[in-house]
C-alpha cells in the first residue's frame, strides 16, 4: 500500500465546526480505529461497546482542547476522492487513540484513574451482547498477532494500514497520544504483518467493524439466578438492618461480632501445615473414585513444614508481591478447611506445591533455594465433577513457553504426539519417579503454530489425548457426535485433528475441560474441485457455561493427506447448546471460490435437517442438507434450515 506524502506539523488548526462534521462523517472509522487499539483483554461485546463510547466523548473532549499544540495530523483522503487535510478529525482521531492506549494501562493506587479504564457507562444495552462479524482464517490470524503486541504497537500497525500514514506521521501522531518511544512501536508493528497475507487490506474486514454487529443474547439461565440471587441478598440486608439497628446495642461491638478472618477452628486448621490430608502411595488401587482424591501425596518436600506454611498462608491471603491468575468462574478466596496435599517439591527453578480442596487445584511456586519475597505466583483451577477422563494430569510446571505435567498414578505410559504431523509416530515422554514429565513446549503460548504437541496418557482402559491451553488442567481432546464421543483413534481423525489444532488458540485460558470435534457433513463441490468436509468443534468448560463453538469448512488441499492448512471458520457461537448433547445439530455456510474463478455460496447441515434455504444477497433452496448456489463476489446472504419436524434453524453464530 503506497502511503501518503509527509505532512509538516503546520497543518491548520479546527475551527469550532470542524470537529461535529468530521465526527458524522468518520463515525465508523473512529469506532473501528478505536476497537484495533483497544487492548485484547476486553471481551468483544464490551470493546464494541468501548469503540463506540471512545468515537462519542472525542467530540467533547476536542470541542474543549482544540487540536494538540503544534498543529494537526492530518486524515489522509479517502480512497478514490482527493480532499485536504481534515484538521477536525485528526483532533478526533487523536483523543480516541489516547483513550483506546490509556484503557490497556493497569489501575494503580499512586496514578490518577483514566475515565478509559473503567466500563463505559454510555452506549450501554441490556440482555443483548453485540459482536462483530467473524471473519476467516487470515482475520484470526491477524487478531491473534494483534493481541500479542503492545497498545502502542497495534496504534501504529492501524494509522499504517488504516489511516495509510507515513512513518513519520505515525511516529508525531503517536507522540502526540502519549507514546514514550514511538520508533519502537513501529518497529514492533513491522512483526505483526509476518505470516499474514495483506495485513492492512484486512482491517477492512467485518471481523474489525463494531458498526456492523450481530446480536446474542446472554446466558439467559444465569441471569435469572443472578436476579434471584440479588432479591435473596436484598432481603437478607433488610434482615441484619432490623436486628443490628436497635440502639444501645452498639452494631459491629456485640459478643458476635469477629475479626475480618475468624479465628475459628476450621479457619486456624486450613493453616496448619501438619492437617493437610495426604493420600498413601497405594490408595488409588482400592479406591471407589478415580479422581484427584485418590492422587498420592508426591514430591522431596513433602516435610517441609516451612514451605508448605508459607503456600497455605499466601493462599489465604496473597500480598501484593503474588502473581495470582484463575480460569474464569474459580473462586480465589482461602481453603474452607484442611486441604489434600497432592504434590511438595523442586520443579526446574522453582519449588511447587499442588492443592486439591474438592473443587479447586491451587498450584503456589516460589524461586527454589531463594528468597520468597523476591516474589510468589499462586494459580487456582477448578476441576470439581473430574473423573478418570479428566484427572489424568496437572500442569506442576510452567517457565516460559515450557510445561511439565504430573501425571496420575493409573497412567502407565505418557507419549507426546505433533497434532499437526499425523503420520509421524508419538515418542515417549520420560516421566521422574514421583510422576513429574520432562519440560515439553506448550502450544498454547509457543508463538506461530509450526506444531502443536498433545500428551498421550495410556492407563488399563484407554489412551487418552491431552493439550495445554495456558492453565493448570489440561483440556481433553476427543472426536465423534456430540451423542458419543470417544477418544481420538484412527487416520482419519487425527487428520481432521490437523486441520483443527491451531484454532484451539481461540479457547485458551478460557476454562476448557474437553474440546470434541467431529465431521458433521462432506460435500462434493462445483465444477468437480473435490470433496470439502464440515467440521464442528465445541469446547465445554469446568464450571458449565461459557462453551465455545466454531464450525469449520476445510476444502481439499494439495498437501499430503493430513497436513491441510487449518480449516477456515465459518461460523463461531459462545454460550450456545448447538454441536452439544442438548443440540446435536450445527448449520453454517461460506462464501467460496472455485478454481475456475466462480463464486459460489456454500452450506452443510447435520443430519437433523431436511432442507437449506438462502435469502438476501443470494437466493437459493435446496432440499437434504447441503446447499450450492451461484453468487457474486462480496455477497452477503442469510441461511436457514428445515428440521424433520417443520421447525426452522438458523446458522451457528
Amino acid at each position: 500500500m503506497r502511503p501518503l506524502p509527509e505532512v509538516p506539523p503546520t497543518a491548520a488548526r479546527a475551527d469550532a465546526g470542524q470537529p461535529e462534521a468530521a465526527l458524522v462523517e468518520h463515525y465508523p472509522r473512529l469506532a473501528r480505529l478505536g476497537y484495533l487499539v483497544l487492548p485484547p483483554s476486553l471481551r468483544r461485546d464490551r470493546r464494541v461497546l468501548t469503540a463506540h463510547a471512545l468515537a462519542q466523548r472525542s467530540l467533547q473532549a476536542a470541542r474543549r482542547t482544540g487540536p494538540p499544540d503544534g498543529g494537526a495530523v492530518p486524515l489522509p483522503p479517502p480512497p478514490r476522492r482527493a480532499a485536504p487535510a481534515d484538521a477536525g478529525y485528526a483532533s478526533l482521531r487523536l483523543r480516541v487513540l489516547r483513550d483506546a492506549l490509556a484503557a490497556g494501562r493497569p489501575l494503580l493506587l499512586r496514578r490518577r484513574p483514566h475515565r478509559a479504564q473503567f466500563p463505559p457507562v454510555l452506549p450501554l444495552t441490556w440482555g443483548l451482547r453485540l459482536f462483530p462479524h467473524a471473519g476467516g482464517t487470515d482475520e484470526l490470524a491477524l487478531d491473534q498477532r494483534l493481541s500479542a503486541v503492545s497498545g502502542a504497537a497495534r496504534a501504529a500497525f492501524v494509522l499504517r494500514g488504516l489511516e495509510r500514514l507515513t512513518d513519520g506521521e505515525v511516529r508525531r501522531v503517536l507522540a502526540d497520544a502519549g507514546v514514550a518511544d514511538p520508533h519502537a512501536a513501529l518497529m514492533e508493528a513491522d512483526g505483526v504483518s509476518q505470516g499474514v497475507s495483506v495485513p492492512y487490506a484486512l482491517l477492512a474486514s467485518p471481523e474489525f467493524d463494531p458498526c456492523s454487529l450481530q446480536a446474542r443474547p446472554p446466558d439467559l439461565p444465569r441471569r435469572r439466578r443472578y436476579v434471584r440471587a440479588a432479591l435473596a441478598g436484598f432481603a437478607a440486608l433488610l434482615v441484619c438492618g432490623a436486628l443490628l439497628g436497635p440502639p444501645g446495642e452498639g452494631r459491629g461491638r456485640g459478643p458476635l461480632s469477629a475479626p475480618l478472618y475468624a479465628r475459628s477452628p476450621a479457619a486456624e486448621e486450613a493453616l496448619d501445615p501438619g492437617a493437610l490430608r495426604r493420600v498413601p502411595a497405594v490408595f488409588w488401587r482400592g479406591s471407589p473414585r478415580t479422581d484427584f482424591t485418590a492422587w498420592p501425596t508426591r514430591g522431596d518436600r513433602t516435610e517441609d513444614t516451612r514451605l508448605l506454611r508459607r503456600a497455605l498462608r499466601v493462599w489465604a491471603r496473597p500480598g501484593g508481591g503474588v502473581r495470582t491468575s484463575a480460569t474464569p468462574g474459580t473462586p480465589v478466596g482461602p481453603p474452607m478447611g484442611a486441604a489434600q496435599l497432592l504434590y511438595a517439591g523442586e520443579v526446574g527453578a522453582s519449588a511447587v506445591v499442588l492443592f486439591y480442596d474438592g473443587l479447586r487445584v491451587v498450584r503456589y511456586a516460589e524461586p527454589r533455594d531463594a528468597d520468597p519475597s523476591q516474589g510468589a505466583a499462586l494459580d487456582f483451577g477448578r476441576v470439581d465433577g473430574a473423573d478418570v477422563t479428566s484427572a489424568g494430569a496437572l500442569v506442576v510446571g510452567r517457565a516460559g513457553d515450557v510445561v511439565r505435567y504430573l501425571t496420575a498414578p493409573w497412567v502407565r505410559q505418557v507419549r507426546v504426539r505433533d497434532l499437526l504431523a499425523p503420520g509421524r509416530p508419538p515418542r515417549a515422554l520420560h516421566r521422574s519417579p514421583d510422576g513429574v514429565t520432562d519440560p515439553l513446549t506448550s502450544p498454547a503460548t509457543a508463538p506461530g503454530c509450526r506444531s502443536w504437541y498433545a500428551v498421550e496418557l495410556a492407563d488399563d482402559a484407554a489412551v487418552r489425548l491431552v493439550t495445554d491451553l495456558g492453565e493448570l488442567a489440561p483440556a481433553r481432546l476427543t472426536s465423534g457426535p456430540p451423542a458419543r464421543p470417544h477418544d481420538v483413534s484412527g487416520r482419519a481423525e487425527y487428520g481432521s485433528w490437523a486441520r483443527t489444532a491451531c484454532l484451539l488458540r481461540a479457547v485458551r485460558s478460557h476454562g476448557v475441560r474437553a474440546v470434541n470435534s467431529w465431521t458433521y457433513a462432506t460435500q462434493s463441490l462445483p465444477e468437480g474441485n473435490g470433496t470439502a468436509r464440515w467440521v464442528c468443534t465445541r469446547a465445554e468448560t469446568w464450571r458449565g457455561p461459557g462453551s465455545r463453538v466454531l464450525a469449520q469448512f476445510q476444502a481439499p488441499s494439495g498437501r499430503p493427506p493430513g497436513s491441510g492448512p487449518p480449516g477456515v471458520v465459518a461460523a463461531r457461537a459462545e454460550d450456545s447448546p448447538e454441536c452439544g448433547t442438548p443440540a446435536p445439530r450445527v448449520l453454517a455456510g461460506v462464501l467460496w471460490k472455485s478454481h475456475g474463478g466462480r463464486w459460489y455460496v456454500l452450506a452443510a447441515g447435520s443430519a437433523q435437517f431436511t432442507s437449506l434455504t438462502t435469502s438476501g444477497g443470494v437466493r437459493g433452496r435446496a432440499r437434504g442438507r447441503l446447499l450450492a448456489v451461484p453468487a457474486a463476489e462480496g455477497a452477503r446472504a442469510r441461511l436457514y434450515g428445515r428440521l424433520a419436524d417443520g421447525s426452522r434453524v438458523g446458522a451457528l453464530g
